[in-house]
């Protein structure tokens, strides 16, 4: 496409190759390095002048250096004239906190969206956020994809959506994605009510609907340790349920999620590639659904100036 650019940083350069494929486009080439005491250091290899210029990079660990990455990459799309630079950022790290619940707290995902901004983003690609309502901590356009329909197709082309599934939204907070889970596959919710007395820690309260004989399937945006996803599943599966199975969109996967999930009973666990998993981290309880194509089409549909929403017409 005549005046597309592609850039790919490292934080997830696998999905980045898949989609500039998917768009018959090469990635633009770009050197990243580092000085002895670790600051971070750019040089884009060929004329970026008046392009339309994409930077893929999701902001997964190590968070701070991925995302120090990207801002240097924009300020250097800023100097070399780029006309529009768009972030693909598949993940969006820092979003858990995006609100203050107790007194002196940060309001991070403002703090990386206001950095954004300032290195020279001009548009913002991303997916399944943690709370939608972060879209509205920028003053530029925000995409927001939804993996949901990639999921759902998942277990409705495996045979594991039928008059037994239940679609379980592990909190509160989830109930929206869980419903246009749910919605799409015409199967019923399922709600559980948890606290968390700490990071990275859930305790179940109360789970509210019929579980009893049900195939469970837990919706989730994010699995960072993995505690939160197998309590779920063991309190599903003590209310009843015939079989619990686990999906999310953004697999952190941080120790000791790996084993936790391996020795638990959940049956499997579906999630996308916005971040990449590698070999040790993909058991076979692990299915990796990709993303990028999806990517792709919204990408093409931003340079044309075509609707995005579009994609999701039929999952509200």
């Amino acid at each position: 496409m005549n005046g597309l650019k592609l850039i790919a940083g490292n934080a997830n350069p696998e999905l980045a190759h898949e989609i500039a494929v998917e768009l018959d486009t090469p990635l633009s080439k770009v050197e990243v390095s580092r000085f002895a005491d670790g600051e971070v250091f750019v040089k884009i290899d060929e004329s970026i002048r008046g392009s339309d210029v994409f930077v893929i990079q999701p902001t997964c660990a190590p968070v701070n250096e991925h995302l120090m990455e990207l801002l240097i990459i924009l300020d250097a799309l800023k100097r070399a004239s780029a006309i529009r630079a768009t972030v693909v950022m598949p993940y969006y790290g820092y979003s858990r906190q995006d609100k203050k619940l107790k007194p002196r707290e940060p309001v991070s995902a403002k703090l990386v969206a206001d950095l954004m901004q300032v290195a020279g983003a001009n548009r913002i690609l991303t997916m399944d956020l943690h709370a939608e309502q972060i879209q509205a901590f920028f003053d530029i356009p925000v995409d927001h994809l939804l993996a949901g329909p990639l999921l759902a197709r998942y277990f409705q082309d495996e045979g594991l959506i039928d008059h037994e599934t239940i679609i379980v939204s592990p909190d509160v907070g989830g109930v929206t994605r869980t419903r246009r889970f749910a919605e799409s596959s015409h199967t019923p919710i399922v709600i559980i009510a948890k606290r968390r007395p700490e990071a990275n820690r859930a305790e179940v309260m109360e789970i509210i609907g019929d579980v009893a004989g049900k195939r469970a399937i837990m919706v989730d945006d994010m699995i960072d340790t993995g505690g939160s996803v197998v309590t779920g599943a063991r309190a599903l599966l003590d209310r009843g349920a015939r079989e619990v199975w686990a999906c999310c969109t953004h697999a952190i996967l941080s120790d000791p999620a790996t084993a936790r999930i391996a020795n638990s009973p959940i049956r499997g666990l579906v999630c996308t590639n916005t971040i990449n998993i590698p070999p040790e981290k993909r058991t076979e309880k692990v299915v990796v659904i990709s993303v990028a194509s999806l990517f792709a089409d919204a990408i093409h549909r931003i340079h044309e100036d075509q609707s995005v929403s579009a994609l999701f017409a039929e999952y509200a």
